[in-house]
């Protein structure tokens, strides 16, 4: 990055965003803050963005986003719960509201490119930007930024890439910055108490109905809560004493039963995705790749096989357990970098 540019940081008041305007005053740059309000959990973000604004001598631009959030981000989260299906809100929010909306405000407010604290890598090759995984792998979150496009990408500067969690933590206390103890962000953003089941509940205005609980033999073994307090590959609080652990294997919304299984019978030899966004726009081809079926996942093999009707076959090398619907598989290249990925649809043992 050359001279000397006008960057607007995506600030949460959080240790990453903070140690990430930190950094880009250091090396001179022009720098100002932006803060998402996403929903009304989000109030204490904008106070906290704030305090670290002040602190860094910085502006700080907010940017109220509750009605795009709330239409594109909170009524999937609750539609998918409700179909049996496994959501992952971020990977939603980072393209259609948060990248979006960082974007917009550097074009509104005049900045050339937007940073913020995640932690992945940015390569430029033949007139394209790339999203790559991050060189600390256990932070890596390329995964949950796959769906972004050039648009996005061309502006975007990641400036912990390089960087581990305690050596971010390590410049904020150097800093004196107020963050600098502060934990980790919670998992969903907009449910603070990560009750997920009851914050349904509450939106939706309708009780959850109980159902049946399959055991592995096809017989009814118990009596479940209703759908949305369950997910693939769960294991605890179900409520059910077979003598052996168990897990949910599959939700069934429309005759309202949890398939349960033995350990064992978690893993699936190949999936099909829906939704599929490919990194450069391009046409994706059949090829072999590296792929993630969650976030923490290590990178597996398998051959992606693009299908007639816009969907894509994904053939694991070996199978893979618990995966999903409703979660994402992630396509890299053997150098790690994102080609793509697409929401599951059907998984298939065979």
């Amino acid at each position: 990055m050359a001279a000397t540019k006008r960057i607007l940081v995506a600030l949460s008041g959080g240790v990453d965003s903070s140690v990430c305007v930190y950094l880009l005053k250091k090396q001179g740059h022009d720098v100002a803050g932006v803060v998402l309000k996403m929903s009304p959990a989000h109030d204490q973000t904008v106070a906290d963005a704030q305090e670290a604004a002040d602190a860094l001598g910085i502006p700080l631009y907010v940017k109220d986003m509750g009605e795009s959030f709330d239409r594109n981000v909170i009524d999937y989260f609750v539609s998918e719960y409700q179909n049996g299906r496994t959501p992952n809100p971020c990977v939603v929010c980072n393209p259609t509201v948060k990248f979006r909306a960082l974007i917009e405000a550097a074009d509104e407010y005049g900045y050339d490119f937007v940073a913020t604290g995640h932690y992945a890598d940015l390569i430029e090759r033949d007139g394209k930007v790339f999203l790559a995984r991050g060189e600390c792998k256990q932070r890596d979150q390329s995964y949950m930024l796959y769906r972004l496009t050039q648009r996005e990408l061309k502006r975007l500067i990641f400036p912990l890439n390089h960087m581990d969690k305690k050596q971010v933590r390590e410049i904020a206390e150097e800093a004196n910055l107020p963050c600098a103890k502060k934990p980790d962000s919670q998992e969903i953003c907009f449910i603070p108490d990560n009750n997920y089941a009851q914050f349904i509940i509450e939106r939706t205005g309708q009780m959850s109905k109980p159902g049946d609980f399959i055991a592995p033999d096809g017989t009814v073994c118990g009596q479940h809560k209703g759908i949305i307090h369950y997910t693939v590959g769960q294991r605890k609080h179900l409520g059910i004493a077979l003598g052996r652990p168990v897990f949910v294997k599959r939700i069934d919304p429309v005759e309202n039963k949890i398939y349960l299984a033995d350990a064992g019978d978690e893993y699936y030899a190949r999936a099909v995705v829906r939704d599929v966004s490919i990194t450069t726009g391009e046409t994706l081809q059949r090829c072999r790749a590296q792929v993630k079926i969650r976030s923490v996942a290590p990178l597996a093999g398998a051959e992606v096989i693009p299908m007639e009707d816009g969907r894509v076959e994904v053939r694991f090398d070996e199978p893979q357990r618990a995966v999903a619907r409703g979660q994402s598989i992630v396509f890299y290249t053997p150098e790690e970098i994102v080609t793509g990925g697409g929401f599951v649809e059907e998984v298939f043992e065979t």
